[in-house]
């Protein structure tokens, strides 16, 4: 048998060669995670554990491939009776299904249903509510195995706790009732949605002791991949596959614990020492991707956070480049300043596909891909969508472009019904229709629809959007359009009652925002030009194999790059600061970030940027000092002596103003508003900024 430990280092063999109990290997970034995790699906198998007995499970099918690639390669040349099943937790949940789905009286014949079928089965039930808010809310009750009875139960306590007429009461009874509906419907035409995966399988487990045993019995050593982004449903079901043994194998980082957003509990791998009994503890430290000098910036930087279980990344390559700083005055110089060094780096021999861009917030790309388009550098956008595709500036532009031309039919089609206006295919047909044996426009028909089948509502609503258009074309000047645009046509108020509102209401934002500065700046500048510039750019625009990529610091996590920059260190930027920031999060995506970087890095930031309509001001984002990357300007002092009005700093909330001060026999205890959130907090946990 060949020596497949050979090329891992002490820990990594350690970790590759335990064999039974549980083990976390807590693998800092660029530390060889899938080297290790293969090597001990191998070594396991490599020493008669029959592979059928494994189960290794990850969060992608691209992880999982790699996986079972590098595993199967490491056993060239052992007969093998079957393969190792390595896949994600909702493969798992399929196969699982596939057999015991009878267990709920149910076929296995059933179909899995997408995103984008789940939303058209909602949609039918004409709730008026939105969509999105419908799904997001039904796939939170469901992760958290709240039932549709006790759906239906907890929104009748809501509205008796808070009042039968409160809006948030008669929220929670229609979430209810559509969640009803929709149950209905997947049990009646036997269909399974990506929650059901993983909560189905759970709950048969959970009524079936004897089933879960065999189970537990049958896959007697599990492995986990990324455990630090696992939600709670997959915990639970996770207990249930170990209720016969201990030999579960965690692998992650909680330093790169980044998806609370979405339901991963930080916590899960923080607790897990206390979870299980004789827990071993594996710190993979030895980073092979990162010189010295960044891993130093990393390391500081991650430091400053109290939540995490410790470990200090140690560079294998030599000292590098030191880190680079860039101060512009707004976000146009930044992008430019940055789009010259890219082309440079280019011109120097650097393969663009090794040069990368990432930003905190998804509406600083604008400005970068417009200084990119400028400097003729092809790029690519990694796991998002370009800033001019992006839907809600679709409609922006096509709202404006209806406001300089109300014979653009086009554009009217794409947002006659957004915000809803309670048309469908059907009544836009028949509008369509009238307009074609009138000889009108579309426009000119909606203020001409009362002898028409479409309904009352949608016949008051489409006049009122006729009216809005009318007056929006009369106001003077585009600048004040623009200012107006909003107030008659309620575009943000729409898309912020989405899941990812907040994104794409700062997306609108940043968009009005560069119109109005090139209105003020630019007398030249023709509003409908620029808009038939922008649908060129983007019909003529391909990717290049020789581009550089460009992504949110999300999109990035697992990727890495020679050369590496980050925008927006700025406060409030990143860290992003608002009504439900978790700043030890917004530190570990920062962290995350810096060690993408594998032989230069840039962290830039502007002194003012254009963002929800005005220009701004900005302040360095706390997270250059906290690197040890530049002097702060302030001087703390600990102190047990405050008053309203003074400057403090938390270790977890960062900088806040004391708002009332109680004191107590030993302590104070001090309100302080950190960003607009009133926090009450003992004043020994903070120190004055003098």
């Amino acid at each position: 048998m060949r020596d497949i430990l050979k090329g891992l280092n002490d820990e990594q063999k350690i970790a590759a060669t335990h064999i039974d109990g549980p083990m976390l290997i807590l693998a800092g970034a660029g530390s060889g995670k899938t080297k290790t995790i293969t090597t001990r699906l191998a070594y396991l198998i490599q020493n008669g554990i029959p592979p059928h007995s494994t189960l290794t499970l990850t969060f992608t099918n691209k992880a999982a491939n790699e996986m079972r690639s590098r595993a199967l390669k490491l056993l060239d040349g052992l007969k093998l009776d079957s393969n190792p099943l390595l896949c994600t937790f909702h493969k798992f949940g399929l196969l699982f299904l596939k057999f015991y789905i009878s267990e709920l009286g149910r076929k296995n014949n059933f179909l899995i249903i997408d995103t984008d079928d789940k939303k058209k089965i909602i949609k039918s039930f004409e709730s008026s509510l939105t969509t999105s808010v419908l799904a997001n809310e039904i796939s939170k009750m469901k992760n958290s195995l709240v039932s549709v009875e006790e759906a239906i139960e907890n929104s009748k306590l809501i509205g008796s706790d808070i009042g039968s007429e409160s809006t948030m009461s008669g929220f929670y009874q229609k979430v209810a009732e559509i969640y009803k509906l929709y149950e209905e419907t997947l049990k009646r035409d036997n269909l399974v949605d990506f929650d059901d995966l993983l909560v189905l399988p759970y709950k048969i487990l959970e009524a079936n002791k004897k089933l879960c045993d065999e189970i537990s019995r049958r896959y007697q050593f599990i492995m986990v991949d990324e455990y630090q982004d696992t939600n709670d449903i997959q915990i639970k079901l996770l207990k249930k596959l170990c209720s016969s043994h201990s030999n579960l194998c965690v692998v992650g980082d909680d330093d790169q614990s980044i998806y609370g957003w979405r339901g991963a509990r930080i916590e899960n791998i923080l607790n897990f020492k206390d979870q299980f009994e004789n827990v071993k503890i594996i710190k993979l430290e030895n980073n092979y991707r990162s010189t010295s000098n960044i891993l130093a910036a990393a390391n500081n930087l991650i430091d400053c956070n109290t939540n995490r279980l410790g470990k200090k990344l140690v560079s294998t390559k030599d000292k590098g480049s030191e880190i680079e700083l860039y101060e512009s005055d707004d976000e146009n110089f930044e992008a430019n300043r940055i789009s010259k060094q890219i082309v440079t780096l280019v011109n120097s021999g650097i393969d663009p596909k090794n040069i990368a861009v990432l930003y905190r917030v998804n509406a600083l790309s604008r400005a970068l891909e417009d200084g990119l388009a400028r400097a003729k550098i092809p790029y690519k956008m990694v796991g998002g969508i370009k800033f001019y595709e992006r839907a809600e500036i679709k409609d922006a532009i096509s709202y404006i472009r209806l406001i300089l031309n109300h014979n653009d039919d086009f554009s009217l089609r794409r947002i006659i019904n957004r915000p809803k206006r309670g048309l469908g295919k059907v009544g836009l047909a028949n509008i369509e229709k009238i307009a074609f044996e009138n000889k009108m426009s579309i426009f000119d028909t909606l203020s001409n629809l009362e002898n028409s089948s479409v309904s009352k509502k949608s016949i008051k609503e489409l006049s009122q959007l006729a009216n809005s258009i009318s007056y929006l074309s009369s106001v003077e000047n585009d600048y004040d359009m623009l200012d107006e645009l909003e107030k008659h046509i309620g575009l943000k108020e729409y898309y912020k009652s989405l899941p990812d509102g907040d994104d794409r209401v700062a997306n609108i934002d940043e968009f009005t925002a560069l119109l109005k500065d090139e209105l003020t700046n630019n007398p030249n500048f023709d509003l409908e030009e620029f808009l038939n510039e922008l649908s060129l750019q983007s019909d003529q625009d391909q990717v290049s194999n020789e581009a550089i990529s460009i992504m949110s610091v999300h999109a990035s996590k697992g990727l890495e790059f020679e050369h590496l920059f980050v925008i927006g260190l700025e406060e409030g930027f990143f860290p992003l600061i608002g009504d439900h920031t978790d700043i030890e999060e917004e530190r570990r995506l920062a962290y995350v970030a810096i060690t993408r970087a594998k032989k230069t890095l840039v962290l830039s930031r502007a002194n003012s940027r254009f963002y929800r309509g005005k220009r701004e001001r900005l302040e360095k984002s706390r997270f250059l000092s906290e690197a040890g990357l530049i002097e702060s300007a302030l001087v703390f002092e600990k102190s047990t002596d405050f008053k309203k009005g003074d400057l403090v700093k938390h270790k977890l909330f960062g900088m806040g103003r004391v708002i009332s001060v109680k004191k107590l026999t030993n302590d104070s205890n001090l309100a302080i508003n950190f960003g607009g959130i009133t926090r009450n907090i003992l004043s020994s946990f903070v120190e004055k900024v003098v």
